[in-house]
């Protein structure tokens, strides 16, 4: 008897500017990117922190010079926004990793839902406390 055959899959070349736009990347897929791009950010910033650090501790002058040029002008507000960035990517890069650490550790954290589950939670967390700590950073409480 002949079996009838399956259609094979056809696999084609996606069309980055068509095709990307209407994919829909899951929670976990997010917090991925996310957190390389964090890591990318912090990386980038580090000499803004390093240079924000040596002015805030070598003296009373200079942290007085450091305290006028974070609080003064439009250039306060940039390098506050700089800082919001540093905060928020240091925060999602941190829970990101405590999040792969945890499924590192507890084989039962790989399955798909737990997976979605801390994916969104990780998200979640990293922009509640981002928006706690900036309006700290802003001077709202």
């Amino acid at each position: 008897m002949a079996e009838i055959s399956k259609k094979r899959p056809e696999f084609r070349n996606i069309n980055a500017f068509t095709d990307l736009t209407t994919y829909r990347l899951p929670a976990a897929g997010w917090v991925s990117i996310l957190h390389r791009i964090s890591g990318l950010i912090l990386f980038m910033l580090l000499p803004l922190v390093i240079w924000m650090f040596d002015l805030s501790v070598t003296s009373q002058i200079s942290f007085g010079r450091f305290h006028s040029i974070f609080t003064v002008g439009i250039g306060g507000l940039i390098l506050k926004l700089f800082c919001l960035a540093l905060l928020w990517a240091y925060l999602h890069h941190f829970i990101a990793g405590l999040r792969h650490l945890w499924m590192d550790l507890n084989h039962h954290a790989v399955e798909k839902r737990i997976g979605a589950n801390t994916a969104t939670g990780t998200i979640v967390a990293g922009i509640v406390l981002t928006v706690i700590l900036g309006a700290k950073l802003f001077g709202l409480y």
